[in-house]
Parts: structure tokens; C-alpha cells; sequence
């Protein structure tokens, strides 16, 4: 399906060597790319700051991104600050926390059910004279950084002050698990297979016990690169679409680990690929709505980011999420392809046990969406959430605007239709 409108058609795009690349690669390589005239070239990254440079500087076009880089590009949290969107999410879950056998048995020893506080026994048992603890995530605004957050401070574990905590590229992790140089670290599969097929590690919880089907990698573009090039873009979101789609069907999984085992993309043994790739409630691609930007979690991430200190000052958070999580765009290219899509931008998280139906224009089945302590959020009221969290560093201009009786969430407060 040649598309004689398309701004350019040789592209390249950039990806991270995980289960989760899945979309991109099976895009290119069962030909959904090209049926919409796409010549695509695929770039392997070593990391995810590889992936924020090249992209804002123009030398990959898009890339697969951390549901939460849109919204830190688009801030300027890092070196660059360039406006960034996602109109696509490309899979819900897909992360885990694994730890040294060492750190496990340690845990194990304390005889609590509760892994998270075992942790924290631990930790107080170290105060007395060891060195803290060293956990690793893949980048200061990821996913990860932020389900391991909240996943210690459950169990009143304050990251900043009672662990190390550093960044490591997704594929070193394993190797610096076995060296000793990190005691833990939350990563995307399959390098909790590895290293629990390695018997150096042991994975003891995953993303999805932590928030269930919460988002995890998003297709990103900048801003420019959107505005200059619409139906290009369109075209890219489309054939996403269509592999993500393939991709959730389960006879497809096992084809789907063959192609990530190649060396040109996540270069890991099949096996191991398949162990988290064919559970599909590990990963999912396009079902329970997988693909929408939901403006709710670009919130959520926003809230955390306020949270830890990475946001130095009050914005208007909604206003934002709006720039950022295009939900518009999507509809666009999911009613050519005759795809449902919500009718509304936000959903309450939290109040979920199981599947459930998101009634609008079209009724979608829906999946679980519990955190791992109860708690709900409501994206009518990001700052009263945050408010609500015991353990939190936010920076001193933050902390005055979560006051009580502050009315700085005033500007923030949307409509938003109730599930």
C-alpha cells in the first residue's frame, strides 16, 4: 500500500534490546512497514539516553521510549530540552525486581511473607555498619525508577535515603548483578530470565504486582518531526497498530521470541525470550486497550516525577499531558484501521481487581488495575494524590504549592467523565 503523500519514506528508528521492542520489530519484519510505503531501518541502542539524544537531535527519526521520556524531553529534565509526543503506547507490564541470591537468601531468612518488608529488616539489619544497598533502574525518569520507588515505599523503605540507587543499561544488568557491583535492579525482560537461567539472581516481584497493567514503552516522536511530517507519522502509528495487534495473538508469541533472539535485535537465547514473552499477561501489546496514550498515566508519571524532586517547580500538569499524550492522533490513525478506541482521555487507576468494560463509543474489555498497596488515583486530582504519599521528596517551590490548603491544583482541575 504505497502512500504517495508520505513527507519521507526511508526512516530509522531506534529501540532498546528487550522483549518489548516486539512491535517494532515485527512492524519491519512482517512487512506492515512497508504496506503502508514505509522503508524502515532499525537502530539497536545501548541506552535510553542514546535514544532521548538521537532523537531530539534529529539523527533517528522516532524510537521506541519510556512511556515517561515524552513527558521528560518534553521538560527538559535531562540535557535536552525538546517538545516530544507519543500518540501510540506500544505494551502494558513487562518489568520484574530481581536480586543477588545473596540478598534473597537474606530476605528469605527473615521469615516475612511480605518480600518488601523482608527488604526493609534487611536494610535495618545493614544500618549498623554495612554499606547501603545498590539497586539499579535504566533511567532517572523511567518506569522502573518509579515502580521500584513506590514498591519500597510500601513498606516504608525511602528510596533516597535508605538504598543506592543508580542508573545501568538494560543489558548490563545481569552481568553486573554476578560481578557484585549492584544487589538488585528492575529491568524489562528477558534479564530477570537470564539471570534467574544464569542462578545469579532471583526475580521477586513484577511490575504488574506493583500497578497492574501499567504502561511500560510508548512509540515517540518530537514535536517538529510530527508537525512536518503528518502523514508519515500516521502511517508509522498504523502499522504499529497492526503489529501489536499480531502480536497479542497468542499462536503469533512463539514466531515473535524467534525474531527477538536474532543478534540484530535483543541477541538472547529464544528460550529465555519466550519465558516472559509467551505469558501474555507479562506482556501486553493491544489488548485491554494497550495501545491508547492515556492522558491519566502521563498524570500519573507527572506525579511522580513531582514527587522525587525531578520537577523543580508548580506547572500545569494537565495542559502538559495534553501536549505530550496525543490522544487525537491516535483516534486518527485507529479509525482508518476501524480500530475501538476510548471516548474519553482519562481513567481513575486503582479500582480494578479484574477484568472489567469501559463503556463509550465502542465497549472495550478491560484489565486489572490495582496498586500493590490499594491505593486509587483520580487524574481530576493528581496533587491531592501526592499529598496522600507518606514517603516524598519533592524540590522546597514543590512542597509549598502541596501545602494544605494551598489552592495551587486550582487550574489543574478538569471534567473528567467517571468510569
Amino acid at each position: 500500500m504505497h502512500n504517495s503523500r508520505l513527507e519521507k519514506s526511508d526512516l530509522s528508528l531506534g529501540f532498546i534490546p528487550l522483549n518489548d521492542c516486539a512491535p517494532l520489530v515485527v512492524a519491519l519484519e512482517k512487512g506492515y512497514f512497508k504496506r503502508y510505503g514505509l522503508n524502515v531501518t532499525l537502530s539497536k541502542e545501548t541506552s535510553w539516553a542514546n535514544i532521548r539524544d538521537k532523537v531530539a537531535m534529529g539523527i533517528l527519526d522516532g524510537a521506541q521510549m519510556l512511556a515517561s521520556m515524552p513527558l521528560d524531553m518534553s521538560l527538559g529534565l535531562g540535557p535536552i530540552k525538546k517538545p516530544t509526543l507519543t500518540a501510540l503506547a506500544l505494551d502494558l507490564n513487562g518489568n520484574a525486581v530481581t536480586v543477588s541470591n545473596a540478598l534473597h537468601e537474606r530476605m528469605r531468612e527473615t521469615g516475612l511473607a511480605s518480600l518488601a518488608h523482608a527488604l526493609k529488616q534487611v536494610i535495618d539489619e545493614r544500618a549498623g555498619g554495612e554499606p547501603p544497598l545498590t539497586f539499579a533502574t535504566v533511567f532517572p525518569s523511567s518506569p522502573h525508577n518509579y515502580e521500584l520507588r513506590y514498591w519500597l515505599a510500601t513498606a516504608g523503605i525511602d528510596p533516597d535515603r535508605d538504598i543506592r540507587l543508580i542508573v545501568v543499561p538494560p543489558s548490563q544488568m545481569v552481568g553486573k548483578l554476578e560481578s557484585g557491583e549492584i544487589d538488585g535492579y528492575c529491568v524489562g525482560e528477558p534479564w530477570n530470565s537470564q539471570a534467574e537461567e544464569a542462578g545469579i539472581g532471583r526475580t521477586v516481584i513484577s511490575k504488574f504486582a506493583i500497578w497492574n497493567n501499567s504502561p511500560e514503552k510508548v512509540f515517540g516522536v518530537t514535536q517538529e518531526w510530527a508537525e512536518q511530517h503528518p502523514h508519515c507519522h500516521r502511517a508509522l502509528v498504523m502499522a504499529l497498530l497492526e503489529a501489536s495487534r499480531w502480536l497479542d495473538k497468542a499462536e503469533n508469541r512463539a514466531e515473535a521470541a524467534a525474531l527477538l533472539a536474532r543478534p540484530i535485535y535483543v541477541n538472547a537465547d529464544e528460550a529465555i525470550i519466550a519465558r516472559g514473552l509467551c505469558d501474555e499477561q507479562f506482556n501486553i501489546f493491544h489488548r485491554n486497550a494497550a495501545n491508547f496514550p492515556w492522558r491519566s498515566h502521563a498524570l500519573w508519571f507527572l506525579t511522580q516525577m513531582l514527587r522525587w524532586g525531578q520537577i523543580d517547580a508548580p506547572l500545569d500538569l494537565h495542559a502538559l499531558a495534553e501536549q505530550v499524550y496525543r490522544t487525537d492522533l491516535h483516534r486518527e490513525a485507529a479509525y482508518v484501521l476501524g480500530l475501538p478506541t476510548p471516548d474519553r482521555d482519562h481513567k481513575a487507576e486503582g479500582l480494578h481487581e479484574g477484568p472489567w468494560l469501559l463503556r463509550g463509543w465502542s465497549d472495550i474489555p478491560m484489565g486489572a488495575d490495582r496498586f500493590i498497596d490499594g491505593e486509587y488515583f483520580d487524574p481530576a486530582r493528581p496533587l491531592d494524590y501526592l499529598r496522600g504519599q507518606t514517603i516524598k521528596h519533592p524540590s522546597p517551590a514543590v512542597a509549598e504549592w502541596l501545602t494544605p490548603g494551598v489552592e495551587g491544583d486550582a487550574d489543574n482541575i478538569v471534567k473528567l467523565q467517571r468510569n
